[in-house]
């Protein structure tokens, strides 16, 4: 068994005169000096490194304090989705009528039944409506109705700052939603600001998918190409009133935001309806586009289902989508409680971390993405759940879904791609980050020089000044174990 000298929980970090480290110098010595950099002056921080194989606690640093995760609130969210839901789980949405067909007419309506799916594309309502057209369907005689239902109506998690709201950060989560392209940020549009022909005309604005469900006020204007770009787009709260604000210069570079959208169930109906009228089907009579509840004997015309889990978490894990773990979560109330709440689906992910060792006397969880300030979990008990779920025959993939150091691929290195791109740690930190006002957060696995797996935890709380030193300490310390020999 490895035994390496571990700092006690109430042990404040010596400070060491030289920056010389010997060969014999142990792993704590090591760690404790990476610590005492006055960067972390007046933080919390707690950190934690256990043997991958054994469990045993290598290195505990202030590891028992109880901590706001940020984004490391993920792990969680992925370790149960994968035990309550399965790596193959997918969602599904749905093209549902009440009604019957006489000849080329729909006589009914026409359902757009949501069941959580945040892959949803647009590309995927003009498979919908495709799929209508080859039944022959050319004209529908009713109301094209968006169902929500699978979920509750509450959209947005309880402790969401209002400033998060109008971003793609802060989306709104509803059980029918769209996402713009394939980062998969759903309940968003994006919006694409391109300058005018002429010196003092409107900038162009793109919306991508197209949709009249957002209002655009363009107050900005193109200057000359001596200007510097100083573009502001953003929602109101409460209402589709997205301001563009500002200047562009002309010839300049497009300005482009990921802008979230209130209440999303409209917009994917609006640009569902979009979709059909494309495929020459129209809506005859005086039809309404709402949002409503599908009769339980309503017929399927077409469906489609996500993604599995074990590919979605690609995008959760890798670019910290926000949107996705707040859906997780919902959908495990659904599954587990038949109720797709924030409540339920935090009860299942306490039961299942606690299952996996975690003490659930010491953790509070409070959203599935980690936006919560008022999350809180300890650095040793985030690393022991790193080291119980290796077993699990779902582990490759919750593996597979964490950021790679270093490595250059979005989708391998995610939010790791420029961090510890060269050394030991180089796509051998295989970790979830974390960043919030204040709290910066590292948390995953490293092999050391001499072959040992190592499981680690580093959650800063607290913090002002620059986010980049504070993730400079994290990457010494997981670059310190990369680099150490047992």
């Amino acid at each position: 068994m490895i035994t390496v000298p571990f700092i006690a929980q109430n042990q404040a970090p010596s400070v060491n005169a030289s920056n010389e480290t010997t060969e014999e110098t142990s792993l704590a010595d090591k760690l404790n000096q990476i610590l005492s950099n006055n960067v972390l002056d007046g933080t919390t921080t707690g950190v934690s490194i256990r043997n991958a194989d054994s469990g045993e606690l290598l290195f505990s640093y202030y590891g028992d304090h109880r901590l706001h995760p940020a984004s490391n609130m993920k792990i969680i969210t992925s370790v149960a989705a994968l035990e309550k839901l399965g790596a193959d789980y997918r969602f599904s949405t749905e093209v549902l009528t009440d009604g019957l067909m006489g000849g080329e007419v729909l006589q009914g309506n026409l359902y757009l039944k949501g069941k959580g799916d945040p892959t949803l594309l647009k590309e995927d309502l003009d498979q919908f409506a495709a799929d209508l057209k080859a039944k022959g369907i050319t004209n529908i005689h009713g109301n094209l109705i968006g169902d929500d239902t699978w979920y509750d109506d509450v959209r947005l998690s309880q402790d969401l700052n209002w400033s998060d709201e109008p971003f793609y950060t802060g989306a709104q989560v509803s059980a029918l939603t769209l996402s713009p392209n394939k980062d998969y940020d759903a309940g968003t549009v994006i919006v694409e600001v391109f300058p005018a022909e002429e010196v003092g005309g409107s900038p162009i604005v793109k919306l991508t998918p197209h949709t009249d469900y957002v209002n655009i006020i363009n107050k900005a204007k193109t200057v000359s190409s001596d200007h510097s770009r100083a573009i502001s787009i953003e929602r109101e709260h409460g209402s589709n009133n997205i301001v563009i604000e500002g200047v562009i210069p002309a010839e300049g570079s497009n300005a482009r935001s990921w802008v979230s959208i209130w209440e999303p169930t409209g917009y994917a109906v609006d640009v569902f309806k979009k979709s059909l009228e494309e495929q020459g089907i129209k809506f005859v009579g005086n039809a309404k586009t709402k949002v409503g509840v599908t009769p339980v004997d309503a017929t399927v015309l077409t469906a489609k289902e996500s993604m599995p889990l074990e590919d979605l978490l690609i995008p959760f894990m890798k670019l910290s989508n926000n949107g996705h773990g707040e859906t997780l979560t919902k959908e495990m109330g659904k599954v587990v409680h038949d109720e797709g709440s924030w409540d339920k689906g935090l009860d299942v992910m306490e039961d299942v971390v606690t299952e996996f060792g975690m003490n659930g006397d010491t953790i509070l969880l409070r959203d599935g993405s980690g936006m919560s300030h008022k999350n809180m979990i300890p650095a040793n008990e985030l690393s022991q759940l790193l080291f119980e779920v290796q077993d699990e025959e779902w582990y490759p993939a919750f593996e597979r879904s964490l950021p790679v150091a270093g490595h250059s691929e979005r989708l391998i290195g995610g939010t790791l791609r420029y961090r510890m791109a060269d050394g030991p740690a180089a796509h051998n930190v295989k970790a979830k980050t974390g960043s919030l006002t204040g709290v910066s957060s590292l948390s995953g696995y490293v092999t050391s020089k001499d072959g040992q797996k190592i499981v680690f935890s580093i959650v800063i709380n607290n913090a002002l000044g620059s986010s980049s030193k504070l993730r400079a300490i994290e990457d010494a310390i997981a670059t310190e174990l990369a680099n150490y020999e047992f």
